[in-house]
């Protein structure tokens, strides 16, 4: 499970576009992106997302002192002087010690003692303070705690995004090839980690006479298909990791990939946060203009 983690911390960015008809008119599917811009926007701006994060801490093996002081193993950004302590154990397990009187509570009641579920491995275990919460991630073979707080400066001071024009040839029907069998490829994160992740088959479309194949990464048929991409404007009007487009399950051997929804990753918005990058089958030799360009806000 640890080796595809990734896939789980990006789940709750992920955003899926309906499939567009044929005959609706270019003011139409206009107004259908500008729909989807607002519902990411709303996403990334919430007191829970990726612009709240302030912190991503990794445990030591044994007793961690957690809280705003700094004589603590872990240093918050926020919360309670002494929160309590946090306990990795060699058999993975994580647990907390609460310091009385911090006003600390694990899934909103007050308790003193707890076990801290990861995410990914069962119900999230979210322990919160104030404005401050935490919960445990996992990354390969680290666990840490991923700190937000709803006031936090970067979703106070919120740039905004900038975009490319809406241009509907971006919006393109791909040829859906699958795989005789299942492929792994290995996909690296922001932490420098590596981890395999399944391939059921590739994407295969043409723009301006030219073919280009792309590898979505796709856990089980049926499920919606993630594009990590990399082109000619990594870097320069867009972020320089990546940018992620998300698409519906093939229908009938075709893909609908609209890089008019291709997005910034979380790590464009903040720097506690691990994403995945492109594996090098889907660093494209174009310029795609569409989509998000590059967060002005941490620049």
């Amino acid at each position: 499970m640890a080796n595809r983690i990734f896939l789980v911390l990006l789940a709750g960015a992920m955003v899926c576009g309906g499939t567009l008809r044929a005959e609706e008119p270019a003011d139409a599917y206009a107004a259908e992106v500008e729909q989807w811009r607002a519902e990411r926007l709303s996403r990334l701006v919430s007191p829970s997302g990726w612009l709240a994060l302030i912190g991503l801490h990794f445990l030591e093996e044994g007793e961690n002192d957690v809280g705003s002081d700094e004589d603590n193993d872990i240093v918050l950004a926020a919360g309670p002087k002494n929160l309590g302590t946090v306990v990795l154990e060699e058999s993975g397990r994580v647990m907390l010690r609460v310091t009385p009187g911090a006003g600390v509570k694990v899934n909103g009641k007050e308790v003193l003692s707890a076990e801290l579920v990861p995410e990914g491995r069962g119900a999230t275990t979210t322990v919160s303070a104030g404005t401050m919460s935490f919960y445990v991630v996992v990354r390969g073979d680290k666990y840490g705690l991923r700190v937000k707080d709803s006031e936090s400066p970067r979703l106070k001071n919120f740039a905004g995004i900038d975009y490319f024009p809406i241009d509907e040839s971006w919006r393109i029907t791909a040829d859906w090839v699958p795989f005789p069998k299942p492929r792994e490829v290995m996909i690296g994160n922001s932490l420098g980690q590596e981890s395999p992740a399944l391939v059921l088959g590739k994407v295969v479309f043409e723009r301006d006479g030219q073919t280009y194949e792309l590898l979505p990464l796709q856990e089980t048929l049926g499920e919606p298909l993630f594009l990590i991409i990399a082109d000619e404007t990594s870097g320069k009007e867009t972020y320089g990791a990546a940018r992620f487009v998300y698409a519906d399950p093939p229908v009938d051997g075709k893909v609908i990939i609209d890089f008019n929804k291709a997005i910034n990753p979380p790590c464009a918005f903040t720097p506690f946060a691990t994403c995945p990058l492109p594996p090098k089958q889907n660093v494209l030799p174009i310029a795609v203009t569409a989509g998000e360009k590059d967060y002005a806000g941490e620049h």
